[in-house]
């Protein structure tokens, strides 16, 4: 009875073939898709920190070796990647990678395809930095390579990573959302905003068009914030932007 209910007072965004409030499941999926995008990113900057860090800081063969793994990992198109990658995990029978529709492999795949950029930003603050005389000074004190990296570079080639970061929730959202529509991502009834897209799909020539409205209303709003955000956080934080 309640099945394709257009938007009113009753249900704001209206419902779905299945009856249920579109508000209360594009609330949730938001949820999920701003975690994704979040966790996903974390993993991201570990990665990509970590290698930019001994590329720029060690230099010679090492970093020769890590910068073309990197441009390796950038030649590939990234959607084929992503999709690639998440039929082989979806493969592995690890349950805790399956469970809610295996939203933990898909914060993996995303997380471990997105780390170029940070390590390439990392590694070219580094190189700017590591003749520093702070550096040469802590050498002189006879520090360790890792305490040098941790306590004295780091912290002053952290705030392009927070603003690639931020931007990068937008990416890993995006991905996130084109991986579920194409039916490779979070599979359903745990809802995402691209999974709803997905569903909705074949409802708009059906005149439903509120189903998928609605959800990539949010991808768009929530993506253009963010986007914002790191926007006025490379304006704070980094000396290097110019308008």
């Amino acid at each position: 009875r309640e099945r394709y209910q257009p938007p009113s007072l009753d249900h704001p965004f209206g419902t779905d073939d299945l009856g249920r409030d579109l508000l209360t499941r594009i609330l949730s999926g938001g949820r999920i898709s701003l975690s994704i995008g979040l966790l996903s990113m974390l993993i991201a900057v570990v990665v990509g920190v970590t290698i930019g860090s001994l590329a720029g800081f060690f230099g010679g063969r090492l970093d020769n070796i890590l910068m073309r793994f990197t441009d390796l990992m950038l030649t590939i198109p990234r959607l084929f990647l992503l999709i690639l990658v998440a039929v082989i995990l979806r493969g592995i029978n690890w349950p805790y990678l399956q469970e809610a529709g295996g939203i933990a492999a898909i914060v993996v795949v995303i997380g471990i395809l997105s780390w170029m950029s940070i390590a390439r930003l990392v590694r070219g603050s580094f190189l700017a930095l590591r003749e520093k005389e702070f550096v040469e000074a802590a050498r002189s004190l006879g520090l360790s390579n890792l305490r040098i990296i941790t306590r004295h570079i780091l912290p002053n080639a952290i705030s392009p990573v927070i603003v690639a970061a931020t931007l990068g929730v937008a990416g890993a959202i995006i991905s996130e959302s084109g991986l579920s529509y194409l039916g490779f991502g979070v599979q359903p009834p745990t809802p995402t905003w691209g999974n709803m897209l997905r569903n909705a799909q074949d409802e708009m020539l059906r005149g439903n068009m509120w189903m998928a409205i609605f959800p990539g209303l949010m991808i768009f709003i929530t993506v253009l914030s963010i986007n914002y955000i790191g926007d006025g956080l490379r304006d704070a934080l980094d000396p290097t932007h110019v308008d």
